[in-house]
Order: C-alpha cells, then structure tokens, then sequence
C-alpha cells in the first residue's frame, strides 16, 4: 500500500486545528488538515449568537481552569487577543466590543471561518473533510493515519478534534481515545458553561422561567457579575454559565439578587418607607415576578415599620446570598465547552507536544484547558494552535 507523506497530519479543522495548520503550512511544513464534518469550524459558526465572540482583551491565564495553573501562559503570552485582532482586521473584518472585554464580528460567524480556511489555502495546507479516520498507529518515527482504506503518514501528529461538548455538531471524545492509545492521562471530562438544573424543592424558581436578573453568584472562591437567567430546568444565563465551570456536584452556590447594594438597605428603607412593603421595595430593584418569588419564600408579609429590625437583617442576608443547590447541569448536550481532558502534565507548554511521545501535539479544547465565558476559549484554541504550529 502507497502511504502518502506529510510534514504533519492535523486531526480537526476548528479554530485550534486550521491555526495550527495554517501556521505549519506558512513555515513551509506540508500539512495534511482532516475533518469528518462536511465543513471546517462549525462551532465557531454558532459561536456568539452567529456572530462569533472571537477573542477578549482581558486574557490572563488565571481565568481558565486547568490541572495546571500555569499551563496556559507561555502559549498566551506568545500570540495575544492584539495578535488575533490584527488578522482580522486585515481581512476588513467589521468588529465590535461587547461588555466584559469581548469581540464580536459586527457581520457573521461565517467571516472568521472563511479568514481561517484562506489562511489555510493560502499556506498550501491540504484539507480532508468529511472523511472518517480509521485508525491510528506509529512505526519507525513516523505516525500512520488510516482514512478512507489509504495511509497517510507524517513525523507530526496534532490532536485538535475538542471535547464531546455540543455532539449534535458531531463532537466527540476521539481525541481522548487517541491520547489514551499513546499512553497520556485524560483528566475527567466533563460539560461547562453549561447550565444548571433545580429539583422540585425549588419549583418555584422554576415557574420563573423566561425572567433574568443581573446577580452576582460565587462557589467558594470563584465570583462572577453578570446576568441570570430562570429556566423551566433551572438556572442558566452567562453568571451560571460561569459558575457552572467550577462548581462541584452536591455543594450550593449563593446568588446576590442586589449586588452593590449597601448594608443595612433593608432598615434604611424601614425608615424612609415604614408602611411599604418588602415586596414593593423589592419590585423596585427586581422583575416583579422575581420579587413576588423572593417574598413569597421569605415569608415576609406586612408593612417594613411593622418587622423588627433583626428580620430584616435577616432577610437582606438571604437575598445577597441566597442558597441553591444544583441537581446537575443539562450535560454536553447544552454545554459550551468541555472541562477536563488530556492533562497538561505529559504536554510541554511552549510547544504543545507530548513528552513521552516526540512529534504527538494535543491543542485546543481536547486539552485540560477552559476558559471562562466571552471569547477566552477561542483565544486558547488560537495560541495553542499557533504554539504547535510553530513546532511541528
């Protein structure tokens, strides 16, 4: 059987595998990208509502979650979001800032694919979609790639195919099977920026569903402001989506319905307002069908001038710190990214590739690497891509 030979075969043409392709090619490697999708980047095409939230200026590596801590810097500090945005805008891509440091395309989704598979074209990279691996193995210094019933070989093998997040797109835990073939370690996978479902202790905050509330919620040490969103399931919305990543099964995570509100509101408004009610005054910082939940739960009835102060207080604690405890998430089905994964302690954090085994890169989202919500996982995919393709 005549083997065809390449300088590196790329194993899924996403944001992490057409950067590392692309960045190959330009260095003059012969590069052969694969894809059983019929189309490269298709979750970059549903990405931001189909506007593609394509990178965040406020980087930093302590906003992923890794195994490592430190894994991400070298390959983040070496291609920046300026680095991205400076592509983009030679290809006259329109784009704006949203809130939290996030951009956005001002067009579609669609012109970030196409930017990434011209970038290919343009590096002479040769592509393969729709076309199913077979298998994979590696004989005298070179790695066999089985597709179609023909052999493709290259010294350079890079996973690049992410985490079974969003399987209706085709995602999948191939790249796990691939790591684990070889002898790496797979750090548990698992959904995040995912949402978070309720159990029928807390149907009342499910017949919320529809309503949101700009809240802050924290699970131990992680804390985010932004956005929640009542479900019919429970909660979602970006906070959730946020803590979803770190939050364990079994343990609560605490809502404050009022951030920035001062202590001691409750009796301030006891004393500005004694005949109004808590659920007037709360129908003036919250959706009204939130605050009539609040209250209602609370059990608070009657006039403010009529409850004690100490109630009070003990009310305003419950609100800024209101108590859920999550049944589970709504799993990879609904989940944005996927946590866990081939774990960074056999890869080399400058160049992706793994220690035991020379010419075998892990990037992207197959890697133990994620990202917070609002661009930061394809600002990962981009530099880990740009980090291996520099190497190969």
């Amino acid at each position: 059987m005549n083997a065809e030979s390449f300088d590196a075969i790329v194993l899924g043409a996403g944001a992490a595998g057409m950067m590392c392709a692309a960045t190959a090619g330009g260095r003059g490697k012969r590069v052969l990208l694969v894809d059983h999708a019929d189309e490269p980047g298709k979750k970059i095409l549903i990405s931001g509502g189909g506007r593609c939230n394509f990178t965040n200026i406020h980087i930093a590596a302590d906003r992923y979650i890794s195994g490592n801590p430190h894994f991400a810097k070298s390959a983040l500090g070496r291609y920046t979001p300026q680095d991205f945005l400076g592509l983009v805008e030679r290809y006259g891509i329109a784009w704006h800032e949203k809130t939290l440091g996030q951009l956005f395309c001002d067009g579609s989704a669609r012109q970030i694919v196409e930017m990434m598979v011209q970038e290919c074209v343009k590096a002479g990279v040769t592509a393969m979609l729709a076309r199913t691996v077979s298998a994979i193995s590696h004989r005298d210094g070179r790695f066999v790639v089985m597709i179609g019933g023909r052999e493709y070989t290259a010294p350079a093998l890079v996973l690049a195919t992410g985490g079974p997040s969003i399987p209706k797109l085709g995602a999948t835990g191939f790249a796990y099977d691939v790591a684990r073939q070889f002898g790496l370690s797979i750090v548990h996978p698992r959904p995040a920026l995912v949402p978070l479902t309720l159990g029928p202790d807390e149907a009342l905050f499910r017949s919320l569903s529809g309503v949101s509330a700009d809240v802050e919620v924290r699970w131990e040490k992680a804390r985010f402001r932004e956005a929640a969103l009542f479900t019919h399931r429970g909660l979602s919305g970006p906070a959730m989506l946020q803590i979803s990543s770190y939050w364990q099964h079994r343990t609560p995570i605490y809502v404050n319905f009022l951030p920035g509100s001062e202590t001691g509101w409750t009796i301030q408004e006891k004393q500005a307002q004694p005949r109004a009610t808590l659920k007037r005054i709360l129908a003036g910082r919250l959706p009204a069908r939130l605050a009539d939940t609040l209250t209602e739960r609370l059990g608070l009835e009657g006039d403010l001038g009529n409850l004690p102060d100490k109630v009070l207080r003990a009310a305003e604690a419950q609100l800024t710190g209101w108590a859920f405890t999550p049944t589970g998430t709504e799993g990879f089905a609904k989940a944005e990214v996927t946590a866990g994964g081939i774990s960074t302690n056999g890869l080399s954090s400058r160049t992706m590739m793994a220690a035991r085994v020379p010419g075998l890169y892990a990037i992207g989202e197959a890697v133990d690497v994620t990202g917070w919500l609002g661009g930061y996982n394809f600002q990962w995919a981009w530099a880990s891509g740009r980090a291996a393709g520099e190497a190969v």
